[in-house]
C-alpha cells in the first residue's frame, strides 16, 4: 500500500486559558492538500518529546486559509495513547483528534477514514473510548450498532488489546527472549494460551517475550513450556522435521532451551493454569 503523509511538529498552542491545547501549524503548503490517488493519506501531527504522534480529520482540513492553518488536540489525549496505543478526542465540533503511539500508526493510518467518520455519532464514540480499555466491549452494545460501525469498534478494541499485551509483556521480560536472553529490538510478545482458545487472556501472565524463531516455533507446538518454567521440545514433533530432513540448525536451536528467563516480579510469572491449557491444546507435554 502506497500511503501519504502530511505531518508537521505537534507544538503548544500559547493561550494560557488552553493549557494542554496543542497543534499542527500547516505552513510551507498551499490549500488544498492533495490526497493520494494510490494508497492512504494521513495528516499528522508529531511531538518530539513524547515520541508520538497526533492524527486529524483529512477531510475536515484539506482547504484551509492560509493566515492561520492550525489543527488542535488535547495532549492529554495523546498522553493517554502511550499506555492505550489510541486514544480520542472528540472536539465542540464533532471532529475526532486521535492520539496515537508509534507501534499503532499503521493501523490508524488503514483505519482513520472510517474513524473520523464516527464524531456526530455520541454513543459509537462512547464505545470507542471503551475500546482501548482493557476489557473488551459488551456485545450487548456493539449489537445496537451498524455492521460497518460494529466492526471499526471491534478492530479498535482488539489492536488497543494486543498492544497493552505486548507492552506489558515485553517490559515484564526487559525486552529480553525467555529462551535466548537476547534483547536486540527483535523479540515478540507471545500467547501462553492461543488467542483462538476460549478464555485466553492479555494479561501478563499469559504472556512470553520470545524472539520471533522461539515464538513461532512455540506457537506451532515444536516448543512448550512444562510446569517447572523450562522450555522443552516436543519428541513427535522433532522426530517428525528429522524424519523431512529439515532439521537443519537444529542442535543450535536445542542449545538455548531449558530454564527461561523470568520477570523479577513473580506476580507477572506464566501461569501454570494456562501453561496447561495451552498444553493440552497443543498437545504437548
Amino acid at each position: 500500500m502506497v500511503v501519504c503523509v502530511y505531518i508537521w511538529t505537534l507544538t503548544h498552542g500559547g493561550r494560557p486559558s488552553l493549557p494542554d491545547e496543542y497543534r499542527i501549524q500547516m505552513t510551507s503548503v498551499e490549500s488544498p492538500l492533495t490526497p493520494n490517488p494510490e494508497g492512504a493519506t494521513a495528516l499528522l501531527g508529531y511531538e518530539p518529546n513524547l515520541r508520538m504522534f497526533a492524527g486529524f480529520d483529512l477531510s475536515r482540513h484539506k482547504r484551509f486559509t492560509t493566515g492561520s492553518p492550525s489543527v488542535q488536540i488535547d495532549i492529554k489525549v495523546v498522553l493517554a495513547a502511550l499506555q492505550a496505543g489510541l486514544a480520542f478526542d472528540r472536539k465542540d465540533n464533532d471532529e475526532i483528534a486521535v492520539g496515537v503511539r508509534p507501534d499503532q500508526l499503521l493501523a490508524y493510518i488503514n483505519n482513520a477514514a472510517m474513524l473520523h467518520t464516527l464524531g456526530p455519532d455520541g454513543k459509537t464514540f462512547k464505545l470507542l473510548t471503551r475500546a482501548t480499555a482493557p476489557e473488551p466491549v459488551p456485545a450487548a452494545d456493539l449489537s445496537r450498532l451498524s455492521v460497518q460501525r460494529r466492526r471499526i469498534v471491534e478492530t479498535m478494541s482488539r489492536l488497543s488489546r494486543s498492544a497493552n499485551f505486548r507492552d506489558q509483556v515485553l517490559t515484564a521480560y526487559d525486552h529480553r527472549c525467555a529462551v535466548t536472553r537476547m534483547q536486540l529490538r527483535l523479540v515478540e510478545a507471545a500467547h501462553i494460551l492461543p488467542v483462538v482458545a476460549e478464555m485466553s487472556p492479555d494479561h501478563v501472565t499469559n504472556g512470553l517475550a520470545l524472539s520471533s524463531t522461539y515464538h513461532r516455533a512455540f506457537d506451532s507446538g515444536l516448543i512448550y513450556l512444562n510446569e517447572g518454567y523450562e522450555m522443552c521440545i516436543s519428541a513427535p514433533r522433532r522426530k517428525l522435521i528429522v524424519d523431512l530432513g529439515l532439521d537443519g540448525g537444529l542442535a543450535d536451536f536445542e542449545k538455548s532451551l531449558g530454564k527461561i528467563h523470568l520477570p523479577p516480579d513473580k506476580a507477572q510469572w506464566p501461569n501454570l493454569e494456562l501453561v496447561q491449557r495451552a498444553n493440552k491444546l497443543r498437545m504437548v507435554g
